[in-house]
């Protein structure tokens, strides 16, 4: 069973992104502060849950949410930046975009660079264990997603609206066969699909 709160003393708003393992795209990341009574039976890390109730919670959590923001980092900051770096940016920036300032923040994840002089606790596997932060994971997810599958349009033999960008066998074959695209991460290596990618 999920949380709601790591503490009750101060508005609270967790945090999450996606897209850090992919080879093309921005990274996502959402903020999202819940009221203190949310429970919900379904919210979950959005990894454990299928698509369509990815989006059906995507428009609950919306409604629902005292606050929430999303934001990117694209290919080319990452590539400037670096992955970690730009996971932390993107995090910043959703932060950034609340309507309501929190107080401290719930961070998925072992590691985060400190934002303002806001308090922060970084949770492994939080998007298991709060609903706040399976709430951030969703809407990452989620708007990352839509992206992918708009820009796949562009490039259709990437196969980014099935793989989203994110280094599948057939992903990284034709990258190999047909190079990168402007939204490849050019510091990601990839390698033959028989091998590890890193």
């Amino acid at each position: 069973m999920l949380l709601a709160r790591y503490q009750h003393e101060y508005i609270e708003a967790g945090c999450d992104e996606a897209g850090r393992g992919c080879l093309a795209g921005p990274v996502f990341a959402a903020a999202v502060i819940l009221p203190d009574d949310f429970d919900h039976q379904l919210l979950n890390d959005s990894k454990q849950l299928s698509e369509d109730v990815r989006y059906a919670l995507r428009t609950e959590i919306e409604e629902r949410a005292l606050a929430y923001a999303v934001a990117s980092v694209d290919n080319l900051e990452i590539d400037e930046i670096n992955i970690l770096n730009a996971s932390f940016l993107a995090m910043h920036r959703a932060i950034a975009k609340l309507h309501l300032s929190p107080q401290f923040l719930i961070i998925d994840g072992n590691r985060f660079n400190r934002y303002l002089d806001i308090p922060h606790q970084c949770i492994i596997e939080g998007d298991g264990k709060y609903f706040s932060i399976a709430a951030a994971s969703i809407l990452a997810k989620t708007y990352r997603d839509d992206y992918m599958k708009q820009i796949a349009i562009e490039h259709p033999e990437y196969n980014w609206h099935s793989n989203k960008g994110y280094p599948t066998i057939s992903h990284r074959k034709t990258v190999l066969e047909m190079g990168y695209t402007p939204y490849h991460r050019r510091t990601f290596r990839v390698t033959d699909p028989q091998l590890s990618i890193f």
